[in-house]
């Protein structure tokens, strides 16, 4: 019933909002994964600076939750249901959201953000390249390696905070494809899907600690996951250094790299995807011709690069 109530507000503040504007503003929703959390709150800032430098009137959706399929798929259909120029929005779901996108864009143009889905329909996908991306992080969490023991090898471990993310999935392949190829002294020792929950995911973590007396490295799939894994870690009482590179950014994260409780991580620019999100919105509104893929890039973090102006623009964006 919830759900629903949403789904009704949100049409009706859509609604209530484009005759004021029509004849002066194009509407573009903007449906993020999660609108509590700080990573979307920042691909919402980009898109707000976009929608003021382009003329475009942004709507901020989401669902409370990256687990909230429905929740989303709810905000989709009352976007379509404003008649808005173009949408932009960050499937939660590979599968799940694949036919609710086929649908929508048969009346509208849908550009996608951070993570595919199971559709063709989209106009155009602003991501980063995720299995590079994963690549990267496998090359990370050696260099941390080699550092900490003076050789690359041991065991190592993949932890994935949810299942169907395809976004996670490919990740978890690049950062597997560097290891079989350029690090054949280290051994892929678990690859582990949580359930979304910080208790699945320190329950991994904690049977691999007490299992496995080699492990030397973990890549974790998003700030929340590497938070409960560096716990962890920080309690176990014996064995070698684990050394953990993270996928994501937020304020934890960065207190964990000053304090050594993580080696790296792997930093997206959400401020700039949902400003050129907007902005290909708009141009596909136009009939004009936009990229069908666009990489977005990433950036390792580490304790050492932490203060170089790069590193502070990312991990700082202005969210206003």
């Amino acid at each position: 019933m919830k759900k629903l109530v949403a789904a009704a507000a949100i049409v009706a503040g859509l609604a209530f909002a484009a005759p004021a504007i029509a004849q002066t503003k194009p509407t573009v929703p903007v449906i993020v994964k999660d609108i509590t959390s700080p990573y979307w709150q920042a691909v919402l800032a980009g898109a707000r600076k976009a929608g003021q430098d382009l003329g475009v009137n942004v709507v901020e959706l989401g669902a409370q939750s990256e687990n909230d399929v429905s929740g989303q798929i709810s905000a989709l259909e009352a976007a379509v249901a404003s008649n808005p120029a173009a949408i932009v929005i960050a499937p939660t779901q590979f599968a799940a959201l694949g036919k609710p996108i086929d649908e929508a864009a048969k009346k509208v143009k849908i550009i996608g953000l951070e993570s595919a889905a199971d559709t063709q329909a989209m106009t155009s996908l602003l991501a980063i390249d995720n299995v590079n991306a994963g690549r990267i992080a496998a090359d990370a969490l050696a260099a941390a390696i080699t550092k900490s023991f003076a050789d690359t090898e041991g065991d190592v471990a993949i932890i994935t905070s949810v299942p169907g993310d395809g976004s996670l999935e490919q990740r978890a392949k690049g950062f597997k494809d560097v290891v079989a190829a350029k690090y054949r002294a280290l051994n892929i020792a678990a690859d582990k899907v949580a359930d979304g929950t910080p208790a699945s995911v320190r329950e991994i973590m904690k049977d691999l600690i007490a299992k496995d007396s080699d492990l030397r490295g973990v890549f974790v799939s998003d700030p929340t996951t590497a938070e409960v894994v560096a716990q962890a870690v920080s309690e176990k009482t014996t064995g070698d250094q684990i050394n953990i590179v993270a996928f994501g950014s937020d304020e934890n994260l960065v207190k964990l790299l000053q304090g050594d409780g993580i080696a790296g991580i792997v930093v997206e620019d959400p401020f700039r995807m949902g400003y050129e999100g907007v902005k290909t919105a708009l141009a596909a509104s136009k009939g004009e011709h936009v990229s069908t893929n666009v990489d977005t890039g990433v950036v390792v973090v580490t304790k050492a690069t932490l203060s170089s102006t790069r590193s502070q623009e990312l991990l700082n964006p202005k969210i206003q």
